[in-house]
C-alpha cells in the first residue's frame, strides 16, 4: 500500500460545516458548491443557528450553475447527524458567535466569511435574483480560493 508523502503536510480539512442564520440561503449554497468543487472524500454539511424555511430564490440561482437542493430542508445545529468537523465556516455574525461557543472546548478551526443577506434586496425579481447570485458567486470564489487551494497544495 502506498502512503502519502509526509512532506505534503496537512492537505486541508476532511470534514467541513457551513453555518448561517437559518440554513436557508448562504450555508446550503456553500454546502452544495463545496460538494461540487471538493474531492469526494471531504465530508460537507450545513446548518443554521435557528430554524428557517427554504428560500425559492436559492433553488433558482443554484439551478443556474447545475446544482439542486432536491428535497433537502433547512436544519439547525441541533439536528445535525454528525458533529465532528475539523473546519467550521460561518457566513453570518450570529452563526460565528454560535460556532465559537459550540467549539470552545474542542480543537476545531472556525473561520468567518462574512456574506451579505440577499433577503434585504428590493426591486424587481431580477434585481433580487442578482443579489442572490452575488452571494452565490462570492461563496464559490471563497471555496475555490481557500478550500480547493488548501486541498490542492
Amino acid at each position: 500500500m502506498a502512503e502519502e508523502a509526509p512532506s505534503s503536510g496537512r492537505r486541508g480539512p476532511g470534514a467541513i460545516l457551513f453555518i448561517c442564520g437559518m440554513n436557508a440561503i448562504r450555508s446550503p449554497m456553500a454546502e452544495l458548491i463545496a460538494r461540487k468543487l471538493l474531492p469526494q472524500g471531504v465530508y460537507v454539511a450545513s446548518a443554521g443557528v435557528r430554524s428557517g424555511e427554504r428560500d425559492p430564490f436559492v433553488d433558482v440561482v443554484l439551478e443556474e450553475i447545475g446544482l439542486s437542493l432536491g428535497r433537502r430542508q433547512p436544519q439547525t445545529l441541533d439536528e445535525l447527524e454528525d458533529d465532528f468537523f475539523d473546519l467550521v465556516v460561518t457566513l453570518a455574525p450570529e452563526a460565528h458567535h454560535a460556532a465559537l461557543e459550540l467549539t470552545r472546548s474542542s480543537a476545531v478551526e472556525v473561520v468567518y466569511w462574512p456574506m451579505p443577506d440577499p433577503t434585504v434586496a428590493t426591486g424587481t425579481r431580477e434585481q433580487i435574483l442578482a443579489a442572490y447570485r452575488e452571494v452565490r458567486d462570492r461563496i464559490e470564489r471563497r471555496i475555490r480560493e481557500e478550500l480547493v487551494a488548501a486541498i490542492s497544495r
